[in-house]
């Protein structure tokens, strides 16, 4: 039967007892991992956040009583031990923190009975995503999860403590703000005080930091929630949260600096990691041209080659149809795997037609010189040789080719790189490569919406050399963006801001937007900038994604407390959820059948 505490209490967590501790009393309390009863011992291993402690429960030393009841203990009962810490005689676990020691218990209470779990809970399992997430509040006591979340908070007090020591100043933003419809589909919440009226889920603070700079914060930071209301991926959420902050009276340089430092105190205060400053970088044009990915993964090489002059002018119609199109012929060389079968290869075609190509030439280069190609016989023998050379292709060699818009291409290439350094095991898993993508395009064309878009938002700073360009040639214009990548995954990005008045006006006209249209969703911050605004520059980054990729874990659902799934509810309580109409009616809406 359960008991309540009266009046007992922890002395340690399980790993904090030691060897330092031999003959000394202690009380530890936490959930039976295992029990193993050997007649006239019991051996129960507790486990609590910290760790794993064996008790030793004797008869003579507990007393019957307290034996009968060590003999009732389950898995995941919730017990307090009091006992004497011994050293252990024998079955030593060098793979324990504790496996040199062990607790002779003297008082057992049961502080509450479990019934049996779903699933084992215990690190690696290999039970369904659907049935742990159900019942998340027992899967967050597996020691790797609890590990990831352990690791979270220390981040993050690293970053509050960095940050307050460079000056910065943490304050809070809304949550409930104004719809601004640029990017992203917003979380809305609907007014009851003002039927018919919505506020929105924050997707960044980015407008009210930017408000903060305006009213002399000059260096604001906060760790935010924010809301997209997007497709999911493994490393994306519905709510997700940023480490966030902005600067004043700053250049991109002051921003990198400070944040290059940020990273290498987070990585070796919380990993022992040792980032090497400064981090690289990479213009945007260089890294799509090399790795067909503005955040590419530079652990391992496989880098895109053009060869559009090379194959210009030759027999095969997809190359020649891309280039007349204005795209580009583009390729891999993945050395070494010229022997692989053809049905492999029908793999990779069928993947690259899933990242949107309509097929995927290839040429294998065998040991003897001579070549197995897709297209050899629309070529002649002198325009292979030189497609080979310019591959830098070696006998033995598999060769890889997309033709199409350089969109397409970039993204092809790129990902079947990605895909193709996993499936080859070329990426070393223990290294952490850092950097810096600068020199992003401003705008980016939409061909669903039409228009030029914001590739970040519509408040980045161009270049000063590329501003009249901004509304007669967007396409040409390179904005004062930067994002931080690592092992392939964009950990953050930011920029610095537009502070002036006729530069943001031209932005707005080049992203189609009418004065009144531009008053109606930022007047605002407009307004603010009326009365005088510093220039400032700012960026988040993905905390989320950090800790996934710092703690090697698959998703990102693997850091989080109470994540989503891939249609973005949550399988423990069934969110989101019909709301009874009395609801409804207060808030003035109607559901529609669909």
């Amino acid at each position: 039967m359960a008991e309540t505490m009266k009046g007992l209490h922890r002395t340690h967590r399980c790993t904090e007892v030691s060897n330092k501790l031999i003959d000394e009393n202690v009380t530890v309390m936490g959930w039976v991992q295992k029990r193993r009863n050997l007649g006239s011992l019991i051996f129960i291993d507790l486990r609590d956040r910290s760790g794993l402690l064996q008790v030793v429960f004797d008869e003579p030393q507990i007393g019957t009583e307290g034996f009968d009841k060590a003999g009732e203990l389950r898995s995941e009962f919730v017990i307090a031990v009091e006992g004497v810490v011994k050293k252990r005689e024998a079955a030593i676990n060098e793979n324990l923190k504790t496996g040199d020691i062990e607790i002779i218990a003297k008082s057992l209470r049961i502080l509450s009975e479990a019934e049996t779990p779903p699933f084992p809970i215990e690190e690696g399992i290999n039970t369904k995503d659907e049935l742990r997430l159900k019942h998340r509040y027992l899967d967050l006591r597996r020691p790797d999860l609890q590990s990831n979340l352990i690791l979270r908070s220390k981040v993050c007090n690293i970053v509050r403590s960095f940050l307050c020591d460079e000056g910065f100043i943490e304050i809070e933003t809304p949550i409930l703000q104004k719809s601004t419809p640029e990017g992203a589909r917003d979380y809305l919440v609907p007014s009851r005080i003002h039927p018919g009226e919505f506020y929105a889920l924050p997707q960044s603070p980015q407008l009210f930091k930017q408000l903060l700079m305006c009213s002399g914060f000059d260096r604001y930071f906060q760790i935010a929630k924010c809301f997209r209301d997007e497709d999911l991926r493994a490393d994306r959420q519905p709510e997700f949260t940023q480490i966030d902050m902005e600067l004043s009276f700053v250049d991109m340089e002051d921003v990198l600096d400070v944040n290059e430092r940020l990273i290498a105190k987070v990585f070796k205060e919380a990993l022992n990691v040792d980032v090497k400053l400064p981090l690289k970088r990479m213009p945007w044009q260089e890294a799509m041209d090399r790795f067909g990915s503005d955040k590419p993964d530079i652990r391992f090489g496989m880098e895109l080659t053009d060869v559009t002059d090379v194959v210009k002018g030759c027999g095969f119609g997809v190359f020649t149809g891309a280039i007349e199109n204005c795209g580009s012929v583009r390729g891999i060389n993945v050395s070494g795997q010229g022997s692989m079968s053809r049905k492999k290869i029908d793999k990779l075609v069928e993947y690259a037609k899933g990242c949107g190509a309509k097929g995927l030439a290839y040429l294998c280069v065998n040991e003897d010189g001579t070549y197995k190609s897709s297209f050899a016989k629309f070529m002649k023998e002198k325009e292979l040789d030189n497609l080979v050379n310019a591959m830098d292709g070696k006998p033995g060699d598999l060769l890889l080719f997309a033709a199409d818009s350089n969109k397409i291409v970039w993204e092809v290439l790129g990902s079947l790189r990605c895909e193709l350094g996993k499936e080859l095991g070329l990426i070393p898993e223990d290294e952490f490569a850092f950097l810096w993508i600068t020199d992003f395009p401003l705008f980016e064309y939409s061909e669903e919406q039409g228009r030029y878009v914001a590739m970040h938002h519509p408040f980045t700073m161009p270049y000063e050399e590329d501003i009249d360009y901004i509304v007669s040639d967007p396409g040409k214009v390179r904005a004062q963006a930067y994002d931080i990548v690592l092992n392939g995954c964009e950990l953050g990005g930011g920029s610095i801001r537009i502070h002036r008045e006729d530069v943001q006006e031209k932005m707005f006209e080049a992203l189609g937007f009418t004065n009144e249209e531009a008053h109606d969703r930022f007047g605002f911050l407009l307004d603010a900038f009326s009365f005088g605004v510093p220039p400032h520059a700012g960026l988040a980054y993905g905390l989320d994604r950090m800790i996934m990729l710092m703690t090697k874990a698959d998703s990102i659902r693997d850091v989080i407390a109470f994540p989503k799934v891939k249609d973005a509810s949550c399988l423990m309580t069934n969110a989101p959820s019909s709301v009874d109409d009395t609801q409804l009616e207060e808030l003035c809406l109607a559901i529609k059948e669909q």
